[in-house]
């Protein structure tokens, strides 16, 4: 059964503008928090990615009743033993910002010889009377400690493409959507949807 409507339960507007875009060739209905009155302030405290996705979109199906998506993402480092992980978005503490997140990590990473980094997002998906469902992306690059580019948000300026030799602060929104990590985990989802019983085109 397809949803006459899908909540995109984030707080974070960069978030939220990548997912309606991504979702778009869907056709389907999606509302920000704000449209329904509700207001995503989850404690991410999962220990994995799949983990507060979940917390989130159960959220927001509990407060409004509507089939919930949500995102739970963040930059992992080779060198760092996969760090930070789950604590992207608060990497340099609280209150922070993306600039204090990316000198914490080119700080913990001046001086390495391996700055091998990773996206990974992962997509869950609440629905009432079924279990969640989630999908995965990775989006693997080369951390720059000097930023480059105005586009995307987050660690994105410190994030090179080898093949490209562009940032992904450098790529246009439709290319970064083709590769990025919640390109892929939202792909997953949209061939999940459509292929489902009752889905239509």
């Amino acid at each position: 059964m397809r949803p006459g409507r899908l909540l995109l339960a984030t707080g974070n507007a960069h978030k939220l503008r990548e997912l309606r875009e991504i979702l778009q060739p869907l056709h389907i209905a999606v509302a920000a928090p704000d449209a329904l009155g509700y207001v995503p302030a989850v404690v991410e405290d999962g220990a994995t990615f799949e983990a507060n996705a979940i917390k989130k979109a159960d959220a927001g199906l509990a407060a409004t009743g509507e089939w919930t998506l949500a995102d739970d993402s963040g930059i992992e480092a080779r060198a760092l033993g996969w760090r930070p992980g789950v604590l992207s978005a608060r990497y340099a503490g609280e209150p922070c910002d993306d600039q204090a997140n990316n000198r914490k990590l080119a700080a913990e990473l001046a001086g390495k010889a391996d700055l091998l980094v990773q996206y990974r997002c992962v997509i869950a998906l609440a629905r009432p009377g079924q279990p969640p469902l989630t999908w995965a992306g990775t989006f693997i690059g080369e951390f720059l400690t000097h930023p480059r580019g105005a586009g995307g948000f987050g660690y994105d300026p410190h994030v090179l493409i080898p093949e490209l030799g562009l940032t992904v602060a450098e790529l246009p929104s439709e290319a970064k959507h083709a590769r990025s990590h919640r390109g892929q985990a939202l792909r997953q989802f949209v061939a999940w949807l459509t292929a489902a019983p009752g889905a239509t085109s």
